[in-house]
């Protein structure tokens, strides 16, 4: 299944039905008196969480959705059906905007989370409400109002406590496939992870994290280079950025400092273009020098002493080897610690569902009723 993390699509919300115009009509009651009921609301269009689907590429094809209008009120006070709504199910973790004002209607971060994004038109009123003691035949009744039409884009950021970065071919998904049971495709040539890919790490049986890798970056990743830097959107919601340098290149013209400072320069090109809302680039970040297999014991350590120097890191380091495990045991503790003080230190919150204010003139029995999906017929 290719994967699409990234769509534009156009939903148009049903239109109510209008009321009627009727009288009663039976024998031997010859002033029966006005009973046109009440048009049926059209149908709304929702978006909602679904952990079984981890990309959008069931909207690549299928680009307009369309709810039903409403039924017409009929007479006998008889009001018409309401129609049912759609759902659109997606990712957990998809961002939804509207595409021309930019405004965010939806951050479905938890799974069932469900958002209004098209509200349907209400249904008109029939005759029957607007029979007064002096005026007892009411020919008036009100037509249904229009549903919301919009154009949504919608990007998905997966959900991921750490992030991996690097160049490609640094060892990124030989790292994922180390330390936990994701099985990305590894190769001796660049660009061999074209979508991300999310691995879960079980330190023991109460606790776990996911890690995301996705394709590496090169210099001037802003500009198109490469794959571009479309992909780091997958590190917005990141608790830990691991920044992986292979600090033993094939090639002798290959300088690992400048590759490490590239990186750094494409989050920051990311964070001014993009302008996220928690920058990638201030996000905590560890370096991990990696392939440390391949120097000789006996210069491994000036080595790693010389990258740092050179590089002017002051944060976390470790030394790894990816496709052997070594130094991977305890990185992965330490970053299981790290994750539980961050989690600790972050104020709880019950994942309640969220849904935008259709109107300002939504009743709370309205949208309890849109949220149930429920149709009354009289």
């Amino acid at each position: 299944m290719k994967f699409i993390d990234e769509v534009r699509i156009d939903v148009t919300a049903g239109d109510g039905g209008n009321g009627a115009v009727s009288f009663r009509r039976e024998k031997f009651i010859p002033k029966g008196g006005p009973d046109g009921g009440d048009g049926g609301r059209g149908g709304s269009i929702w978006v909602v969480a679904d952990r079984n689907i981890n990309t959008l590429v069931e909207y690549r094809f299928t680009r307009h959705f369309r709810a039903r209008n409403g039924e017409g009120g009929r007479g006998a006070d008889c009001y018409g059906r309401g129609a049912d709504d759609i759902l659109l199910r997606v990712p957990v973790g998809t961002v939804v905007r509207e595409e021309e004002t930019g405004d965010l209607l939806a951050d479905l971060a938890h799974d069932g989370q469900r958002a209004l994004v098209a509200k349907g038109g209400n249904g008109g009123l029939g005759n029957l409400h607007f029979k007064t003691s002096t005026n007892r035949a009411p020919r008036q009744s009100t037509r249904g109002t229009e549903g919301e039409e919009r154009r949504l884009h919608m990007e998905l950021k997966v959900l991921a406590d750490v992030g991996l970065l690097g160049m490609p071919n640094a060892g990124k998904s030989t790292f994922i496939r180390s330390i936990s049971a994701a099985r990305p495709k590894v190769a001796d040539y660049p660009f061999t992870t074209l979508h991300p890919n999310l691995g879960v790490v079980r330190v023991d049986h109460e606790r776990s994290f996911v890690v995301a890798d996705i394709p590496g970056l090169i210099e001037g990743a802003a500009e198109g280079a490469g794959l571009g830097h479309q992909f780091l959107r997958h590190l917005a919601r990141t608790r830990l950025l691991l920044h992986i340098v292979d600090l033993a290149p094939f090639s002798p013209d290959v300088d690992p400092v400048r590759e490490a400072h590239a990186i750094v320069e494409e989050l920051r090109k990311y964070d001014e273009i993009d302008q996220p809302v928690d920058p990638l680039a201030e996000k905590p970040r560890w370096l991990l020098l990696n392939k440390t297999d391949l120097i000789d014991a006996s210069e491994r350590a000036d080595r790693i002493a010389g990258f740092i120097r050179d590089f002017g890191w002051t944060g976390p380091v470790f030394a790894i080897s990816a496709i052997t495990g070594e130094g991977c045991k305890p990185l992965v503790f330490a970053i299981m610690d790290h994750i539980d003080a961050m989690r600790a230190a972050e104020p709880h919150q019950e994942p309640a569902k969220l849904s935008r204010l259709a109107a300002a003139d939504e009743t709370a029995a309205e949208a309890e009723m849109l949220d149930a999906g429920g149709d009354e017929e009289a």
